[in-house]
């Protein structure tokens, strides 16, 4: 299957990390309590060494990452869902289609604060993550769908191909492509929104309850250490189950 994506470069990581280097020397220079304002890279880094070795750290990342992936798990599966009858019945189709503009309209802060009135902290991350990776899923599976040859299916119908048959070996090559790509974006919204939504809702012992604590009491290494370990999770996460979508995709014969 192609994997439709450049990788990133080593020289131009390093490029970006010179430039924040070199602003944080900047800034430094310029005022008595410079390194209060920007980070360096090598601060963040260590700061980072010492927060992996305490407990609170790793129960803070499994718990917004089991909330992330959950929400993340709950929409695969009811876009898929969905996308399906709407392709099968119009009706569907025009019902769903203005909650799906509106999720990709709306501010996500404006759904977390709505979302507050209904559900409690620990719920919300689940919630706004799942609402977020909704759209993309729904949209690309839909119109993976719609690109089905329908020769292909017109002549399973005539040899009576067996129902199982057909999905696996019609629908899932024409949907897998559109769906990897809609899983590839939907990842990255998911921790977006999701650790806002901790942020704002305060959820006790999460990666974005320990993000606003670095924000509050102006610990910029802290608040660098922790939006890179956000990076690396969302890195982590989309590339695992990406590949478990190439190795079925390597099943039903897509390169």
């Amino acid at each position: 299957m192609n994997k439709g994506k450049r990788p990133v470069r080593l020289w131009a990581v390093c490029f970006w990390i010179l430039c924040w280097q070199g602003a944080a020397m900047a800034m430094a220079a310029a005022y008595p309590a410079g390194h209060l304002l920007l980070a360096s890279p090598l601060s963040a880094l260590l700061r980072l060494t010492e927060l992996a070795r305490t407990g609170d750290f790793w129960a803070a990342v499994s718990t917004s990452a089991i909330h992330i992936f959950g929400g993340f798990a709950i929409s695969c599966v009811l876009a898929v869902a969905l996308a399906a009858l709407s392709a099968r019945f119009a009706p569907v189709r025009e019902l769903i289609a203005p909650l799906a503009a509106a999720v990709k309209a709306v501010p996500v802060v404006s759904f977390i604060i709505l979302a507050l009135v209904w559900v409690d902290g620990g719920s919300l991350s689940l919630l706004i993550s799942g609402l977020m990776a909704f759209p993309p899923i729904y949209g690309n599976v839909l119109e993976g769908i719609a690109q089905t040859d329908r020769q292909l299916l017109e002549m399973a119908r005539v040899f009576r191909v067996p129902w199982r048959r057909q999905l696996w070996g019609v629908w899932a090559p024409a949907v897998l492509p559109y769906f990897r790509s809609a899983v590839s974006l939907a990842i990255g919204l998911c921790w977006k929104s999701g650790v806002a939504a901790e942020v704002i809702g305060l959820r006790t012992g999460t990666v974005g309850e320990r993000l606003y604590a670095a924000k509050v009491y102006f610990q910029t290494a802290d608040l660098f250490a922790w939006t890179a370990v956000i990076v690396a999770l969302s890195v982590v996460m989309e590339r695992l189950i990406l590949r478990g979508v190439d190795a079925l995709a390597g099943k039903v014969g897509i390169r």
